[in-house]
């Protein structure tokens, strides 16, 4: 972020363009089936300061172009683990920000890239589905 010049602000939405959706649809619905399970960069989940960082930041929602945000830490020795998606949990549970997976963002990350540009207005409704837990969203990113 520092690279890019990017200033996360309280009730930012962060968006994260990784590239992952963009592979995914140039393979013409004929995903490689070894190369779609190694090929995502995605946060890492026990680096305790990220997770102090997205704590600290008051961001509102915090999406990406692939699987799930974070990579699936797994079971590892540390006992006082008790989550496989640790930024799931903070997020959804402990902060009640949403995330946002799977979103295609090639063409407004190129946009913006082009105009040294980092920050949108972004609209993303959910479907009225009373009663459900989570819904498809139509984003729209004004420039």
């Amino acid at each position: 972020m520092a690279a890019d010049n990017v200033v996360v602000e309280p009730g930012d939405m962060l968006l994260l363009h990784t590239g992952f959706a963009t592979r995914v649809l140039e393979w013409n619905k004929n995903p490689d089936p070894v190369k779609i399970h190694t090929m995502s960069s995605y946060l890492d989940a026990r680096d305790p300061a990220l997770l102090d960082w997205i704590a600290e930041s008051q961001i509102s929602a915090l999406v990406a172009d692939n699987y799930a945000v974070e990579g699936l830490v797994g079971r590892d020795r540390d006992e006082s683990r008790h989550s496989l998606l640790p930024i799931h949990h903070l997020c959804l549970f402990r902060l009640g920000v949403p995330l946002g997976e799977m979103w295609y963002l090639h063409e407004l990350a190129a946009w913006l890239r082009e105009h040294d540009r980092s920050r949108f207005l972004l609209t993303a409704p959910p479907l009225r589905l009373p009663g459900i837990v989570g819904s498809p969203l139509t984003p729209i990113a004004t420039v």
